[in-house]
């Protein structure tokens, strides 16, 4: 396949918003258009799923959502609707993703262009699913309300609790990159595990997604900070709550950094990384963007690294690089880089348990053992054929990337069993 359709949102870590265009439609095509839609990319070896939302008032406004790349609520521009024709644009800084098609008996097809390649795309309407409703907590920070789910568990009035903090870019309180559909659910089945064992959770969104929407902040003044500040609050939030006996902090991918370092700073008893990296985000990016760019870019990629790791202003790069180094989130990286993993976890004095899978494709079983070299006291869990998402997966990229959309998978017995024992084992 080719790499750039598949690694368009390789690192996604903010999205721009933009306005859309002019319209000139009638009554029976805003009929058509309005509401949820799923669809496929039709790139060879590898169908990119997608789904779009369209709305209008005024004007139209779209919003499109890449469960596998971890893109959610991508604003769409340029959204024109004529008769039976439909087009709109996909704004990536530097460059621009367009869909042309048509409405067809339900569907609207057509053609997907991106830096002068096209594909295939089709789309079908969905009708949308309400969200399931729970117990929520919230906390309130200085640039907004966080809320969180609690789950107890059954018949418990006291319970100890972990907190349960998502990965990088938009994703969801459930592990999930957007909402209902094209979901796989890992926290949330985490969660469910957790309270079978008698272990209360609460899990949270991450600003910009599900609940807590409307907290995303604006990529210029977005610092890796303000993730663990919010985790902190919650640790003191749960810490003061009298149905809470002891509290252990569960970060997944990059929240695994973040969970780490609100453990440093706040009363917890227990700490777990799920496929947390070992070294800086920075060497990460180096052993991805080596794997999905050509060699120019990837030695222009390797300079915006050094300049960023040196404090310095990259300025601009070329369009293919934009979605991930534009200047506007050149200071939430150099925020990220700042921090490093091996570090961190050398500061906690409570019990630690790392995991990792053996068939994780963005973080390699070297990064735990990097975090259990700098930690030695710590345990190391490498579960067998478990991949980034926590759902067993076939070692191939392609098998392997499917089980990130598959809410059926179940998470393997192997993680969630030592995981409880490490845990009760640490007094919970």
């Amino acid at each position: 396949m080719n790499k750039w359709v598949g690694g368009i949102f390789l690192v996604v870590l903010f999205l721009v918003g933009c306005q859309t265009g002019e319209r000139g439609e009638d009554e029976r095509s805003v009929e058509m258009l309005e509401g949820r839609w799923e669809g496929t990319i039709e790139v060879p070896g590898q169908p990119l799923g997608f789904i779009i939302h369209m709305d209008k008032e005024e004007e139209w406004e779209g919003t499109i959502s890449i469960p596998v790349q971890n893109v959610e609520d991508f604003r769409l521009s340029d959204i024109i609707v004529g008769g039976e024709e439909v087009a709109f644009t996909m704004p990536l800084p530097g460059q621009s993703i367009q869909f042309n098609g048509s409405f067809t008996d339900g569907e609207v097809a057509g053609t997907f262009t991106q830096e002068g390649q096209s594909y295939r795309f089709l789309m079908e309407k969905k009708e949308l699913e309400p969200e399931e409703e729970g117990e929520f907590l919230s906390v309130e920070t200085s640039s907004g309300t966080l809320y969180g789910e609690l789950l107890m568990p059954e018949g418990m009035e006291k319970a100890p609790v972990a907190l349960i903090i998502p990965g990088s870019g938009p994703t969801d309180r459930n592990g999930n990159s957007q909402g209902v559909q094209g979901r796989n659910d890992s926290l949330k089945m985490l969660a469910e595990r957790l309270a079978e064992a008698g272990i209360a959770s609460v899990r949270y969104d991450k600003r910009g997604a599900g609940r807590n929407r409307a907290a995303a902040m604006d990529e210029q003044n977005m610092r890796f900070e303000v993730f663990v500040n919010d985790a902190g609050q919650w640790v003191e939030k749960l810490s003061r709550d009298e149905r809470f006996t002891e509290t252990a902090v569960i970060g997944h991918s990059q929240g695994s950094l973040v969970g780490m370092m609100a453990a440093e700073d706040h009363a917890v008893d227990a700490f777990v990384s799920l496929a947390g990296a070992g070294q800086p985000i920075d060497k990460i990016l180096e052993n991805q963007l080596r794997e999905n760019l050509p060699e120019d870019l990837y030695e222009e990629s390797l300079d915006v690294l050094e300049k960023l790791r040196d404090g310095e202003d990259a300025g601009k790069v070329s369009p293919p690089l934009q979605s991930l180094f534009a200047s506007d989130l050149q200071p939430f990286l150099r925020s990220w880089m700042s921090y490093d993993p091996a570090d961190q976890i050398r500061e906690l004095d409570v019990p630690v348990l790392l995991v990792n899978g053996t068939h994780d494709v963005q973080i390699s079983v070297e990064e735990a053992e990097r975090l259990k070299e700098a930690g030695p006291d710590s345990q190391l869990l490498l579960v067998e054929g478990m991949n980034h998402v926590l759902k067993e997966a076939p070692e191939d990229r392609e098998g392997n990337l499917e089980t990130y959309t598959d809410p059926d998978l179940p998470l393997p017995e192997t993680l969630t069993e030592p995981l409880i024992t490490f845990l009760q084992n640490s007094g919970f």
